[in-house]
């Protein structure tokens, strides 16, 4: 019960979700630069993209306001999805082809960072009370 009350004093008046909507972005690039929709792959990428827009929310702690969360995560994702789709049309022509893994190597330095913080502030020493 401690561990929800920490979170809920740490969400009050911040922006929740900055790094893991870094996460998203990068994500939703890469699923838009291998999108195959015959393939197993871009189902489990889809599923987790799905997961990155609707979960940060349900672990910030706060309520209401869900409809402009989803919203805005799935614009943000919208168009990561379309940046992708031209960085695969434009490898090889404008981009050299050894950049393809760029989208995936942004989003494990991503990831690692959000990580990062999110233990970091979960695990910070706090005055006790």
């Amino acid at each position: 019960m401690k561990t929800f009350e920490r979170i809920k004093q740490r969400n009050d008046g911040k922006i929740f979700g900055i790094e893991t909507t870094f996460v998203l972005f990068f994500l939703a690039i890469e699923f838009g630069q291998t999108a195959d929709f015959f393939a197993i792959d871009s189902l489990f990428l889809a599923a987790t993209l799905l997961m990155l827009i609707v979960l940060p929310y349900l672990l910030s702690g706060n309520e209401g306001e869900f409809g402009k969360w989803v919203l805005g995560r799935t614009l943000i994702a919208g168009f990561a999805v379309v940046i992708g789709a031209m960085f695969r049309q434009s490898l090889g022509i404008v981009l050299p082809q050894t950049l393809s893994f760029l989208p995936m190597t942004l989003l494990i330095l991503a990831a690692m960072l959000s990580c990062y913080i999110q233990f970091y502030s979960f695990f910070k020493l706090r005055p006790a009370k």
